[in-house]
Order: structure tokens, then sequence, then C-alpha cells
């Protein structure tokens, strides 16, 4: 088998690699010519993901990274993963994924694949629905079949079947569900986390029609090991909604308990903790800085924009938003009056964010809080630098580009106690927090991240 992944990014380039694994050989599509580029050379961007695992799919000639959307003539399945942001109205912005329909629409009627039909009588035996040749001289019974098209990013419902079917039909002149199949599979990646491997998490899938969900669940059976076929793509799109709404909803929760907590003279990390011990009908969040990320920040927005269609409102939805959205305006109130116990004014004062990524142990700073922070205290005339591992420069974002180009501070003693305040803003594990309890007498930690690491706090304040 041989299929197209378009975006090799955070999404992309995991499935990619998984199908490769799998025997599947896996064209990659991506515009920017300097990732296709690395890629080819066997080279990873991504800090989590080892370059030698590239490099040994290429080399195998498994996966290949391609600019030319015209190879999508020559694949059975094209999965789509492009990213789905906001516009600055904080509206769905899915062009991506439209430009993408129109990129691959001219292609599809081309795209076949010889579908073989055996018994145990012509030398042949059954892989899944694959056939395969066992040497006995059967003779091949070939069958050409549509190409299937899979969105894997996550949207609001109706965006597979409404608007990503028009361009691919328009771009085409064919018919979905019947000159090509159909279906959406919502991606589940957590980066850094060592139980988030693409092989190990079920897949839900959910199909134009019942022949399309067929087809999506035999492709994703040759590379993952458990599906969850749905009735709809509509179905599998809010289930994506519904998996990160559940976990925004309580993060607000426990940010807005923080605060509370802290008024009453409670360590909310504490209770947290102990609540934590409860075997049965809890499960913990942990509040922070405020929400980043490509997905928690950003996708429970587009069931709200999607609801007002049909005159609903998402109340506890956007409660939880703004919520959220106050955190980084309480983690400046904490820096200020930080800074103010020790007769030092924002304005003129040098700070540093420990941590830039939107979270732990990556190199994924999309929809970072700390952006905002930088932000919010740049504005009332502080000189702000960071330090993050893994992040040396920012790069452009479409959110900030005006820090692109900043680079990290060294982690050492005389840089780092040359500044008025530090604040954590990102946990790092690789950060030595006994060397920052000693090298700075002003630290905010939004993460808990001092007294996690057995740091000595008595100059910290808990944000």
């Amino acid at each position: 088998m041989k299929i197209a992944i378009v975006g090799l990014g955070y999404v992309g380039l995991p499935l990619s690699l998984q199908f490769a694994r799998s025997g599947v050989d896996v064209i990659g599509l991506d515009v920017d010519v300097k990732k296709v580029e690395a890629l080819m050379r066997g080279e990873s961007f991504i800090k989590h993901i080892a370059a030698a695992d590239i490099k040994e799919q290429v080399e195998q000639g498994r996966f290949r990274a391609s600019t030319d959307f015209g190879e999508v003539a020559e694949v059975e399945a094209v999965v789509i993963c492009v990213p789905t942001p906001l516009n600055k109205y904080r509206e769905p912005d899915i062009s991506y994924v439209l430009e993408t329909g129109r990129s691959i629409a001219p292609f599809l009627g081309a795209g076949r694949t010889q579908a073989v039909r055996t018994g145990a009588q012509n030398g042949r035996r059954e892989e899944g629905s694959v056939a395969v040749d066992t040497g006995n001289g059967g003779t091949d019974d070939d069958e050409s079949r549509a190409i299937l098209v899979v969105l894997e990013s996550t949207t609001y419902p109706g965006t597979t079947d409404e608007d990503l079917r028009r361009v691919l039909e328009e771009g085409s002149g064919l018919t979905a569900g019947t000159d090509f199949h159909l279906a959406f599979s919502p991606e589940r990646e957590d980066p850094a986390n060592p139980l988030s491997k693409v092989a190990k998490i079920p897949k839900v899938v959910g199909g134009y029609t019942p022949e399309c969900l067929e087809r999506a669940t035999e492709l994703y059976s040759k590379a993952i090991d458990t599906l969850v076929p749905v009735s709809s793509c509509r179905a599998a799109e809010a289930t994506k909604l519904l998996e990160n709404i559940f976990r925004g909803v309580n993060i607000a929760l426990v940010n807005e308990l923080k605060v509370v907590y802290e008024a009453m003279g409670i360590d909310v990390w504490e209770v947290i903790d102990a609540a934590k011990t409860k075997p049965f009908g809890f499960m913990p969040f942990y509040p922070g800085p405020g929400l980043g990320g490509h997905c928690i920040p950003i996708d429970p927005f587009y069931l709200t924009w999607k609801a007002r269609e049909y005159g609903q409102h998402t109340r506890f939805i956007e409660l939880a938003g703004e919520v959220n959205s106050a955190m980084p305006l309480h983690v400046v109130h904490k820096v200020a009056d930080a800074l103010n116990q020790r007769s030092v004014a924002i304005r003129g004062s040098r700070i540093l964010f420990v941590g830039l990524a939107y979270k732990a142990d990556v190199d994924d700073m999309r929809e970072s809080p700390t952006f905002v922070l930088m932000d919010r205290l740049a504005e009332r005339g502080a000189d702000i630098s960071y330090f993050d591992p893994w992040i040396p420069e920012i790069t452009p974002t479409r959110e900030h580009d005006h820090w692109t180009g900043t680079r990290s501070v060294e982690w050492t003693k005389e840089v780092i106690s040359s500044f008025d305040c530090v604040v954590i803003s990102t946990a790092h594990s690789t950060v030595n927090y006994g060397e920052l309890a000693a090298w700075s007498d002003c630290i905010v930690d939004t993460r808990n991240a001092m007294a996690k690491a057995g740091a000595p706090t008595d100059n910290v304040v808990k944000a």
C-alpha cells in the first residue's frame, strides 16, 4: 500500500513514521521546502522525534518527503494533518484544510489500487483485507478502488462532510462516497508523554458513508492496534472536541480554585495531591499561567462558533475560556507584588521567564501563555528575557512575530542572578531548580516546580 500524508508537523510526522514501520509506503507532503529537505537527509526538526527513526525509514524506502502534491495521483489514500488555528477574531480558520483539498482534488481520479479477492484454492492467503501471494501459482483478480481522503485536523462538526467534501468534489468533478471515499479520524498526540505511542492510542474513525468507514478502518488497521468506529464524520469530529473541552473546562476549574484557595491561605497543589489519592470519581488537573498548545486553547471555540449556527450557547466553554484567559493577568499581579516587596518597580526591571514551550520537555511553543506574560510585562516597561533548553531561539509564529529572533539566555550564576525576578512558566525537568533557588532571590512559580523538585522555597511566590 502507498499513502500520502499532508502536513509533516507534530501530528503528520509521527503518523508517517508509524505507517512506514508497519510496512506502508508513505509520501509525506509539505509546502515547507526546508522541512522536506531535512527529512530526506534523515534529520529531525522536532526534538522528541529521533532523527534515527526518520533516517531508518528513508533508507528503507518506506518514507519519502516531497512538495509535489501531484504525487497524490499514485497513492491509495491521503491523510490530511494541517493546522486549524483561530483567526484574529477568535473564529475557526480552516483555510489550511481547504487549500489542501484544492491541491489534491485534481489528482483524486487517478488514485487507484489493486484489490485482490482470493480463496485458499488459488494459492492466496488473506491478511486483513489484503490478499498476499503464497507462491502456489494463484492469479490476481484485479479490481480498481476509489482513493480515500481522511482529515485528522481538529475542527468543528461538518467540516469534513460539508466544507472539505465541497472543495474536493468541485476540484475533481467526482462524487464523495462514490468516486472517492471520505472520512475523519482525529489525531491524539501528547508530545513528551511516554504513554503517547501512535500505534497504541485507540483511533476514532468516522466515514461519510458506511463504505467510507470500511475503507478508513482498513487503512488505519495497518498501523494502529485499536480502532473505534463511529457513525459519521461529525460524530468523530465531536469526539475530539469533547476530549479537549473536558480538559479546558477542568483546567479552568482548578485555576479558579487556585485563586480562591490562595485567598483562604490554602495551597491548591497540596489539595490536588491529596484529592488524587481517591481511587474513583476524581481525575487530577493542574493550574498554570494560562492555556497553551495547539489543542486546548483553540478547539473548544470551534464548537462555540459552530453552535451559534444552531442557536445554541456554550456557556460552560465560554466561562472556562474567560477563567483561563485571565490567568496571565493573575501572574502579572503576582510578579508586581513580588517586585514591590523588594522596592522594585516593573518599569525598568529585568525579568527572566524560565520555559517558553507550552508544556514541559517539548520544543513546541504554539499558543504558549509565556508569550502573553512577556507581552503584558513588556507593555509595563519591563526588560524581558527567557531561558528554555528546548527552544534556543524564537522562530516565527502566527501570534507573536515580534519576539522572532530572541535567543535563550545562558544558564550561569552570573546571568541568572542579574535578573530582578525569575518567573517559572514551564516546568522543564532539565532545569536545575536548586541552582535557581541559590542564584535568584525573587522567584514567581506558576507550576509548583520548586516544591516538586525539592528545592528551597524561601524566595518563591506561588502564582
